[in-house]
């Protein structure tokens, strides 16, 4: 069970308020640790500078890492116990360390500040189960000309681990010729013949970015 991904997840670290709230420095990292269950156990919070969450607890008798509190099958008293006690310190890191952020990636978020300042359109979440695919429509015509989504990035091309990526509607000529272009793929998701998927890890700047955006919004006025 990865609780830290579930706690942390659309949350961005404040890391001025980590040494505020205990953690210390230590080799680029901010470590906290705490005593639990009358001192038979230590919890201990790694942040990496770029919002990388690990935690361990540790059984201080036999000064070994216990693991028992991440399998789900674990269901017994004394187990829980230690379970609800490290979730109980990463939600008080999260509330006390953290500002909500609507994506994992600072250019996501960028980009939802840009299209609200453009437009005043705010962000919506369609998907039923899905609170992190979000759309961006046309308030007159309400058509999609957005759509940011978290996925897989072997989905796309080579590689593993979760990005932010953002589908916009183009003219099917424009997206043929971009295709060649780095940071364009084959939209994910969506007709590939009117749509077309960016990564957003920088591989393009945010303003060349919302100059796609801008032409996809076009598109959004037509009924």
């Amino acid at each position: 069970m990865n609780f830290e991904e579930d706690i942390f997840k659309k949350r961005k670290i404040d890391f001025n308020k980590l040494i505020i709230y205990g953690f210390k420095l230590i080799d680029n990292l901010y470590i906290y640790e705490n005593n639990i269950l009358n001192n038979t156990f230590l919890v201990k919070v790694e942040i990496s500078k770029n919002n990388i969450i690990k935690g361990y607890i540790y059984d201080l008798a036999f000064n070994e890492e216990y693991l028992n509190y991440r399998i789900e099958s674990q269901t017994g008293k004394f187990v829980s116990q230690v379970r609800q006690e490290f979730i109980n310190i990463l939600e008080d890191i999260k509330n006390n360390c953290t500002i909500s952020s609507n994506f994992n990636s600072k250019q996501a978020n960028n980009l939802t500040k840009i299209i609200y300042d453009k437009y005043k359109d705010k962000p919506e979440h369609p998907f039923n189960k899905d609170d992190y695919s979000t759309i961006f429509r046309n308030p007159k015509t309400k058509k999609w000309y957005a759509l940011i989504m978290n996925i897989n990035k072997a989905k796309i091309t080579k590689g593993n681990g979760n990005i932010d990526i953002l589908n916009i509607k183009l003219d099917p000529e424009e997206i043929r010729n971009l295709l060649t272009t780095k940071g364009f793929y084959k939209a994910y998701h969506m007709n590939k013949n009117n749509w077309i998927t960016i990564i957003l890890d920088n591989t393009l700047k945010d303003e060349e970015i919302f100059k796609y955006i801008s032409k996809s919004h076009e598109f959004s006025k037509k009924k």
